[in-house]
Parts: structure tokens; sequence; C-alpha cells
């Protein structure tokens, strides 16, 4: 559609133009309900198919065995930094953590409010988080009840791109890289993700859990944040974000049916990231600090000379139609976000920008 724009928000990101072209088709009638989907009751079949199918779809892709359930929550990240320990250890059990920035120093904030011996165990801030320790190297304390990581790291832009190999479980805060590439989910006891960056809109999380690491889980835990309440009520407990999980569906679709796969989703993220990451590396103009080995292939940051000329760089582009490309408030600089979502041709007119800026500004 001629008249939209680049999208390279961090989040809420962009969505596929066609899943917008089929929610807009089906908006007014869904499903010859003659109602739309934010209209119809969650205890509909409509609605659990819905959830259900999701589900579904979530466990083929990352080829998830029956150990595992996936349910639908909301709250996003932030109520995960608590349900994960409140689920997963007692007061007083350790637990541990890795640092690796923003998102996971939440996630550290909010466990230790729970009275459980938190530990990090590894962490990046003596070079401001520019890298993700060596994966070979993270040592857990044996009696851990879990590892706790933060996969993907959208403000300063780095990724493990492998899981530690630890003898305790894993529970992985994938919420910017769910579904972008394929995983061995084996190491895990727990993964969630919020759906606004690359399977969906703000509202919903998915949460993919080992079912017998919930034996242990405390009995006293309130029902509305026990995991356990939810797989029993098929992600209906409580009414659920309807139209969220409907958005996130016709992405997972989308994603299944038309791109062909988690598989070839990630070839074409390994397309654009290289594309952007190569073109940095050989303009002088732009510095991004990343180590190479932990580069982010969700979240390309980035730096220029002097403040002002970011500032330029920032409004030429938006006036160029290309979007969201500002850093983190935290960080500053350039960020550019390459969810699922975001096509190859839009990183290529992208570059084509960045390459005129850079000749203009013949630094």
């Amino acid at each position: 559609m001629k008249d939209r724009v680049y999208n390279f928000y961090a989040g809420p990101g962009a969505l596929p133009l066609p899943v917008l072209e089929r929610v807009h088709s089906e908006f007014f009638n869904y499903n010859n309900t003659g109602m739309s989907v934010m209209e119809l009751s969650h205890r509909t079949d409509e609605i659990q198919h819905i959830i259900d199918d999701s589900g579904a779809r979530i466990k083929r892709m990352m080829n998830l065995s029956d150990e595992f359930e996936v349910i639908f929550l909301q709250g996003g990240g932030s109520l995960q930094f608590l349900m994960v320990p409140m689920n997963l250890s007692h007061p007083g059990d350790k637990i541990d953590y890795i640092d690796t920035g923003y998102w996971a120093e939440k996630a550290i904030k909010a466990a230790k409010s729970l009275g459980r011996d938190l530990e990090i165990i590894a962490a990046s801030g003596d070079r401001n988080h520019t890298y993700v320790p060596n994966s070979d190297s993270i040592q857990t304390r044996s009696e851990a009840k879990y590892l706790h990581l933060c996969t993907n790291n959208t403000v300063v832009g780095t990724q493990f791109h492998n899981f530690p190999k630890v003898p305790i479980p894993i529970v992985a805060d994938m919420s910017s890289d769910f579904l972008s590439k394929a995983i061995d989910p084996s190491p895990c006891a727990c993964i969630y993700a919020h759906a606004q960056k690359n399977v969906g809109l703000s509202g919903v999380t998915a949460v993919v859990i080992r079912k017998s690491i919930l034996e242990n889980s405390p009995d006293d835990l309130p029902e509305l944040l026990d995991y356990r309440t939810h797989i029993e009520r098929k992600s209906n407990y409580h009414t659920p974000p309807c139209f969220s999980i409907y958005v996130m569906w016709q992405i997972l679709r989308w994603i299944e049916e038309d791109i062909g796969g988690v598989e070839a989703m990630e070839k074409i993220n390994w397309q654009k990231s290289s594309a952007l990451y190569d073109f940095i590396d050989a303009t002088p103009l732009f510095d991004c600090p990343v180590e190479v080995e932990s580069r982010s292939r969700m979240n390309v940051v980035f730096r220029l000379p002097t403040k002002s000329l970011e500032e330029q760089f920032i409004q030429e582009a938006f006036e160029s139609g290309l979007v969201g490309v500002a850093g983190h408030r935290t960080q500053g600089g350039c960020r550019v976000s390459l969810y699922n979502a975001v096509t190859l041709d839009a990183v290529k007119n992208l570059i084509e920008f960045m390459d005129k800026f850079a000749q203009k500004t013949n630094y």
C-alpha cells in the first residue's frame, strides 16, 4: 500500500501486511457469525478455537513435545518477571539469573522482591552490556531451581544465539525473538514472550511451560497467578484479550503457512540483519558498538559521530517514511528493529537512505 511507511519501532512493532488485510476483511463479520471477533463472547466455540489452534501452531513450529503446554496470559513480560519465581520456586529457594541489561535487570528486581535467594551468575555490565556472556562459561549453582535469561536484549542490541549448557532448567524471556528462529526447547522449563514484537499485538503473552516443573509449585498461589489455573482452563479462566489473541493467531498462520515456518523465517531474518550490519561496518559514519558474536538479529543499534547528526538522521529518516529508528530513551543513538513482519524491501530502502545520508554528510 503506497501510503504506508516502513516501521522499525521496537514494540509494538510492524505487523505483516497480509495479516492486516485478512483482519480487515473479517473485521465486521468473523467466520459468518455476523459479528466482529471483538464482539464475540470469550466462551464461544469460535474464540476457544482461536486459542486452541494458536497453541497447537506454536507447539508445531517449535517442535514441542506433549511435555509442554502453551497458555496465553495478560500483563506482558513484566508480570512474568513475578509469575516465574512464584510458580517455579518457594521463598528462600536459590534461583540464578543472567544480567544483560535493561529487561534482565527488571526481571531480577521483581524476583528479588519475593524473598528468593537470587544470585547473578553472569553479567555484561563491565562493558556497558555490549556483549552477552559466553554460553560455554556459565556456571550455575547446583541447588538452583532454574536459570533465567533474556535471549534478546532490545535496548542494547545483543542476543544469545544458543542456550547455555547448564544442569538446571532454563527460563527464557524470548519476548523479542520468539518464533524468529528455530531453537531447541529441550533445556527449557519455561519460555515466555509478549506478542507485540514478533507475533502480534500488545495485550497477550505466550507462555510455554513444561508441565513437570509445576509439580513442586507452591500450593498457596492466588488462582490468577498460578500457571496450573490457566492450563486447566485453557487460557480462558477470565476474559482473555480476544482480539489480541486473534491477531496473534493470524500471524502464526502467516508464519506457518505463508512463510513456511520458523526455519524459513530465520533465513529471512538473517538476510535482513546481515545486509544492515554489513553496510554499517563498511560505512565510517555509522558505528555498531556491539561485539560481533553477540549482535542481535532483531534490534540493530548504532551511533553517529555527534548527537546533532543522530537527531538529523532520525528526523530525515522519518520524513522519508522510515519511522522508529531512534534509540531507546536510556541509550540514545539509533536503533532499527527487524522483527518478523519487517520486510527485506524495508531494509533495502533503509540502507539506500543511510547510504545517501552518508554521502551527503561526507564524513
